[in-house]
Formats: structure tokens, sequence, C-alpha cells
């Protein structure tokens, strides 16, 4: 089984996945507009371009996302994305390139359970928990 997060976007999912892509050192493998859909002529003109799904490769796993039809969207609450991190610098540059016109909830530093460990909301509405367990 593959868990597979799932993000949602008011309208800035390109822009966002665009900037994981950079921060993770990952792979847009897919992203599709409303307009490359079957289902075109049902979506708004002004939400033809939005995207209906992304998938951002990043070797073992997927990141998935989409922004929500006008409406729907609801800021995410009650969860973090958490990323599980092996060596203190990689968890470090990631945690700074997240932070990136965000706001840090917790600054990456040492705790008593991990070698690295920082909280941060994402300039889109993201909340993130690098986490890097033991220094390799």
């Amino acid at each position: 089984m593959n868990l597979n997060p799932y993000l949602m976007f008011n309208g800035n999912c390109e822009a966002a996945f665009k900037f994981y892509e950079r921060c993770f050192d990952g792979k847009i493998v897919t992203m599709m507009t409303h307009k490359e859909a079957p289902s075109a002529e049902q979506v708004p003109t002004e939400w033809q371009g939005k995207i209906m799904h992304v998938c951002l490769d990043l070797g073992d796993q997927l990141l998935m996302g989409s922004d929500c039809p006008p409406g729907y969207f609801e800021a995410p609450q009650g969860f973090s994305v958490q990323l599980s991190i092996d060596k203190p610098a990689e968890a470090e540059r990631i945690f700074h390139a997240l932070a990136e016109n965000g706001n840090v909830k917790r600054p990456i530093e040492q705790t008593f359970w991990a070698f690295r460990f920082g909280m941060l909301v994402d300039q889109f509405g993201i909340p993130w928990m690098v986490n890097c367990e033991k220094a390799t």
C-alpha cells in the first residue's frame, strides 16, 4: 500500500507544485488543466487554466494535488504533511526552502526525539513538519 498526500489549493496549485518541485528536487510527471479534460465545456472559462490534477514524483513517493472548484476550497487544518529526512543538512535545506514567504511555527532545531525538527505553514497555506531523527 502507498499513502500519497493529495493537496487542495484555491487556484494556485500550479505555482505551489513548481515550488515543491524545486524544494524537493522532484519531477512533475503530470500536470493537467481543466481545459485539457474531457469535461472542459462544463468548467467556467476563468477556471480552464486551473489544475485538475498534478503529480510530483519524489523518487519513492508521490505528492499530488489540484485546485478546488470555486466555492469548495477550505483552508487546511488539523494535519501536517510530515517529511522524514535522513541527513540533517538536507532537512535544514528543505525546511528553509519551504519557509520562504511562509510562517515558521517551530524553528528547525534539535529535540529529545530528533536531530532536527521544525514546523511551518508554507506560502500556499500547507502545514509541514520536517523531521530528521538521526545524523547520518
